[in-house]
């Protein structure tokens, strides 16, 4: 018999997930871990706490990126939990009404799911016995027919994350980017971008050198609105405990390090902070795109 994890999030295989791409950092000293910490013993019941973050970017006069952060907490005994989504996305610069596609394709992927959950958040004592990959796969399938009708012949990336206590759901298409960041330097690609010079870089016939400055970097294989077959990247992970996951265009990704990214996120007073540092950091770099990011931490 399945247990009650795996009916909701399904089998997890290895050869499911995404490729990682680890950045080597410097570890923090355990002096350094503990001024990052929380100072507070324990807090209850376990929450999320979130920071969100945009611009227009230097070069562009109109956002074509959509963004979408929702956070509860469930509490009550052994009920207590912490639920959030969380989603970016991109509008496919050159194509009529990029803006129109990653909004609707953010809401309409947001209402599904919310919807889906609405019974369960109103009655906690009730078992979510669906899976919850399948229901991201529709709730993309829903974001797909959505785009399509709405602008048709435009498209977006979506990345999209889905926190239910411990547990970490990611749905994804296209380039925007999703992290996890570790507080002993680490830093996780959680996603696989859908673009060309990513799959040539994968066939080893160009440079990760290259691949960063190759003209067609911005051309995407896989995207919302175009085709009439999807094939989104879901899997499901472990939050990262004592990390941070960020949500990110490319906007953001394009220009600043991971390194940067991480030495960021720690060091800021509040994760607000860190969002307004990232993007400063982007924008002081050229803005030549538009600029979106989410973090959420774990606390409790």
């Amino acid at each position: 018999m399945k247990s009650f994890w795996q009916k909701i999030f399904g089998r997890v295989s290895p050869k499911d997930e995404p490729e990682r791409a680890n950045v080597t950092t410097a570890p923090l000293t355990e002096l350094d871990l503990k001024s990052i910490q929380p100072k507070t013993l324990a807090i209850e019941p376990p929450q999320l706490i979130v920071g969100c973050g945009q611009s227009v970017g230097k070069q562009r006069d109109h956002n074509e990126d959509s963004i979408f952060a929702f956070t509860t907490t469930v509490g009550g005994g052994a009920q207590s939990q912490a639920l959030g989504l969380y989603i970016v996305a991109d509008g496919m610069g050159g194509h009529q009404y990029g803006e129109i596609a990653s909004e609707v394709a953010v809401r309409s992927m947001a209402s599904h799911l919310l919807r889906k959950f609405h019974p369960y958040l109103a009655h906690p004592s009730e078992s979510f016995d669906e899976p919850i990959q399948d229901v991201m796969r529709e709730a993309m399938n829903e974001a797909q027919r959505a785009v399509m009708k709405a602008a048709p012949g435009s498209g977006t990336t979506l990345t999209a994350a889905l926190i239910l206590g411990d547990h970490l759901t990611i749905a994804h298409v296209g380039d925007s980017r999703a992290y996890s960041i570790h507080l002993d330097g680490r830093v996780d690609t959680l996603t696989r971008d859908h673009s060309l010079v990513k799959r040539l870089e994968e066939l080893g016939q160009i440079s990760a050198d290259e691949a960063a400055t190759h003209p067609q970097r911005n051309v995407l294989y896989r995207a919302l609105g175009q085709g009439e077959i999807l094939e989104p990247d879901v899997y499901t992970a472990p939050f990262p405990q004592s990390g941070f996951l960020v949500l990110c265009s490319d906007g953001l990704w394009g220009l600043v390090t991971e390194r940067e990214i991480f030495r960021m996120i720690v060091e800021a007073p509040t994760l607000h902070h860190a969002c307004q540092e990232l993007i400063s950091t982007a924008n002081a770099a050229g803005g030549p795109d538009n600029i979106s990011v989410i973090i959420v931490q774990s606390v409790g």
